[in-house]
C-alpha cells in the first residue's frame, strides 16, 4: 500500500509504503479510485486554524502522526470484516468519512459529524491520499452508480457541505436573492444545487476572472469582490439586500461582505474556514433581526439525500482537474496558491 502521510505539521507530505490493513468484525477496505483535495486538508497540514487576533485553533490535538489525509473517497470494496454484511467485493462506493464515536448522544440523534470525539477519516483516522482505506462499517459507504468516481467521490465533502448549506437557507430565498461568497469547489458545487433546489434569484462572489465567469455561465449574476464598491453594487442588483449569504471563503472580509448586502431579517451561514474574526456593531443585530449560522459538513441522512439528487441527475457537477495520487502534495501546493478551479482530484 503507498499513501502519501503528513509526518510533521507544516512539511511537506511524505510517500509511505507498508502493508494494506485487514478489516475485522465490522470493517471493509476500500481500493481507492479517487480522493478529492480540500482546503480543510491545507489546515490540517499547516496543524492549525487562524482564529484571528493572533490566536490559533491547535490541530495537534488528539492527532497521533503520521497521518493519511484526505476525506473525499471513492472506490471499490475488495475485502470485509466477517461482520460487515450487505457490501460485496467489487462494489463501488463513496466513503463518508464525518464518523463519530457512535455512542454519544449527538451520534444516536444522527449528527455524527458534529460528534465532540470525531473519528473522520481523513482527519484523526488515515483518508484517502493511499491506494486502500480501511472503513470502520459498511453504513458508511454509499453506492455510486453510473457516476464518474472523480465526481462522486466530491460528494463526500464538498458536495455534502454545499447540500447543508443550501438546505439552511431554503426556507428563506423563495423568489427571494441568495448571494454565494468564493466559487471553489464547494461553492460552485452550492451554485448549482441552488438552482435545484431553489427559485432563489442567484448572485455569486468571487476574486477570480475565470472563476466568475463560470459562475455567469452558471446562470448567477456575478460580482467581482475586488470592487472597493462591492456590497454597494450587490445591494443594488438584489434590489436593497439578499434574503441570505452563504459565506464559502470564511474571512474576515468576506463575512464582512455578506453582513454588509444581508436586508433585513436576513441569514448569513458561515462555511468557510480561512480564519479571522467577525466584527459587527452590536445594535445591528436586533435592529435588523440579523442571523449568523454556521455550518459544517452534513449528517449521514444528509449524505442520502444528496446521493438521491445524483440518482436523480440533480445533484452538482463541478469541473474537475484529475492528477495522478502521486501530485498529492503539488495539488495541495496549487489549491494554496489558488491555482485550482473546481475540485483536483487524485485518481489512479
Amino acid at each position: 500500500m503507498i499513501s502519501h502521510q503528513l509526518t510533521r505539521f507544516g512539511a511537506p507530505l511524505e510517500r509511505v509504503e507498508s502493508l494494506p490493513p485487514k478489516p475485522v468484525g465490522t470493517e471493509v477496505l476500500v481500493r481507492t479510485e479517487a480522493c478529492g483535495v480540500c482546503h480543510s486538508d491545507l489546515h490540517l497540514q499547516d496543524g492549525f486554524f487562524d482564529l484571528g487576533g493572533g490566536r490559533r485553533l491547535d490541530l495537534s490535538k488528539g492527532r497521533t502522526l503520521p497521518l493519511t489525509l484526505g476525506h473525499e473517497i471513492g472506490g471499490v470494496v475488495v475485502a470485509r470484516g466477517p461482520d460487515a454484511g450487505g457490501v460485496d467485493p467489487g462494489a463501488r462506493y463513496v466513503v463518508y468519512p464525518w464518523i463519530g464515536c457512535g455512542g454519544c448522544g449527538t451520534c444516536r440523534s444522527g449528527r455524527e459529524h458534529l460528534c465532540a470525539q470525531p473519528q473522520a477519516l481523513g482527519v484523526t483516522r488515515p483518508g484517502g491520499f493511499s491506494d486502500h482505506v480501511l472503513v470502520p462499517h459498511p453504513r458508511y459507504l454509499f453506492p455510486v452508480g453510473d457516476l464518474p468516481m472523480t465526481l462522486a467521490c466530491t460528494y463526500a465533502c464538498s458536495g455534502l457541505t454545499a447540500f447543508g448549506a443550501v438546505r439552511k437557507v431554503r426556507a428563506r430565498v423563495d423568489r427571494r436573492p441568495l448571494v454565494i461568497i468564493g466559487l471553489g469547489g464547494v461553492g460552485f458545487a452550492a451554485l448549482q444545487l441552488a438552482r435545484s433546489m431553489t427559485d432563489a434569484a442567484l448572485f455569486a462572489v468571487d476574486v477570480d476572472d475565470a472563476t466568475l465567469r463560470a459562475g455567469a455561465e452558471a446562470g448567477a449574476e456575478v460580482v467581482d469582490a475586488r470592487a472597493p464598491d462591492a456590497a454597494r453594487r450587490l445591494r443594488r442588483a438584489t434590489g436593497g439586500g439578499a434574503a441570505a449569504v452563504i459565506d464559502f471563503v470564511g474571512s474576515e472580509k468576506s463575512a464582512a461582505l455578506g453582513l454588509g448586502v444581508l436586508a433585513t431579517g436576513g441569514l448569513l451561514v458561515v462555511v468557510g474556514l480561512f480564519g479571522g474574526e467577525l466584527r459587527a456593531s452590536l445594535p445591528l443585530w436586533p435592529l435588523r433581526s440579523l442571523t449568523v449560522q454556521g455550518s459544517y459538513v452534513g449528517s449521514p441522512a444528509e449524505m442520502r439525500g444528496l446521493m438521491r439528487f445524483a440518482e436523480a441527475g440533480r445533484a452538482p457537477s463541478i469541473p474537475i482537474e484529475s492528477r495522478p495520487p502521486a501530485d498529492a502534495q503539488a495539488a495541495l501546493d496549487d489549491l494554496r496558491a489558488g491555482r485550482a478551479i473546481g475540485r483536483i482530484v487524485l485518481a489512479s
